[in-house]
């Protein structure tokens, strides 16, 4: 898409994203956009479709946000590396092409955080390829997740319901720890066996009847305190149906839309953030675009901490 968006003026003190984002690589440092068209996971999952649209709707509502943060001219440069599409019912082969995609954006010199825009969950295998392609073994690596569903479905397939066990399976493979966090389960939307999966994989996670803004932000701190890298994924349909109802499966209770941003800056600001992606908007199901508006704030959010802070090596 083209970015544009209201000007105010050229200077920094003026910028919003469309401004500052641009399809040829920066010179320095960078925030890395990158999205991935899918709605295959969510098929597979029985859900409703319409995800492979999201992308273009959070960047709709990006484009006229004010870009807060600063890494080194008084700007933030942002990098749109464009949308991996999932062609018919090849999902893995659209991961795949993901997680090369990630791989490369992590690694390119001056990158402060790469962020991926869903898609649905089954967005975040693709993450994962690309961050565990990008990154050292002996690095201690956490996915942090703000979901309501703990996606640890075992299938024949996978889908969007599968993604945090794919991950721990090729974690054990690689004999690697699998540092799996979520925040804001609902019990009513879990299984016990899902529960009990969780609890065998040593996953740490905080009920959304129990989040309070001191509770998410120590159950941050604390989750990521052994760690060298995070990644961070979020599932819109944390939120409340009234704040998100452009999502598959609408939250019957879901966190307070301030939890849930405290929670987004608690883990941009512990420095480890490399890698972020927001998934499961689905526009067709949208309402005054209130899903895309959040999920691109919650971007924005994430961004500005990120920029504020000298990036993990």
């Amino acid at each position: 898409m083209t970015w544009t968006g209201r000007i105010d003026g050229d200077g920094p003190e003026h910028a919003r994203w469309h401004q500052l984002v641009r399809a040829d690589e920066p010179a320095g440092r960078h925030i890395a956009l990158l999205g991935f068209a899918s709605d295959e996971g969510v098929r597979r999952n029985e859900g409703r479709v319409g995800a492979a649209e999201g992308p273009a709707a959070l960047r709709r509502a990006l484009s006229s946000m004010a870009l807060h943060g600063d890494l080194g001219d008084g700007t933030v440069a942002v990098h749109d590396l464009g949308d991996v599409v999932v062609e018919g019912e090849d999902l893995e082969g659209g991961q795949v092409a993901l997680g090369e995609r990630i791989a490369q954006a992590l690694d390119r010199d001056g990158n402060a955080l790469t962020v991926v825009l869903g898609g649905g969950h089954e967005t975040a295998w693709g993450s994962y390829l690309g961050l565990a392609a990008s990154t050292d073994p002996v690095r201690r690596c956490g996915v942090l997740n703000l979901d309501a569903h703990f996606d640890l479905r075992d299938a024949d397939r996978p889908s969007s319901g599968t993604p945090f066990l794919q991950m721990a399976r090729a974690r054990e493979a690689a004999g690697l720890p699998f540092c799996y966090g979520v925040v804001g389960i609902s019990e009513h939307s879990n299984t016990r066996a899902l529960f009990e999966r969780a609890d065998s994989l040593g996953v740490d996670y905080l009920l959304d009847v129990d989040c309070s803004a001191e509770r998410v932000a120590d159950f941050v701190a604390n989750f990521a305190a052994g760690l060298d890298l995070l990644y961070l994924t979020v599932d819109l349909d944390v939120l409340p149906a009234s704040v998100a109802p452009g999502v598959s499966a609408p939250a019957a209770l879901g966190l307070d839309p301030c939890l849930v941003v405290a929670a987004v800056r608690a883990a941009a600001g512990t420095g480890k953030l490399r890698l972020m992606d927001v998934v499961e908007l689905n526009p067709r199901l949208d309402v005054d675009d209130r899903t895309a508006r959040i999920g691109a704030r919650l971007v924005a959010d994430a961004v500005a901490a990120a920029a504020r802070r000298s990036p993990v090596g």
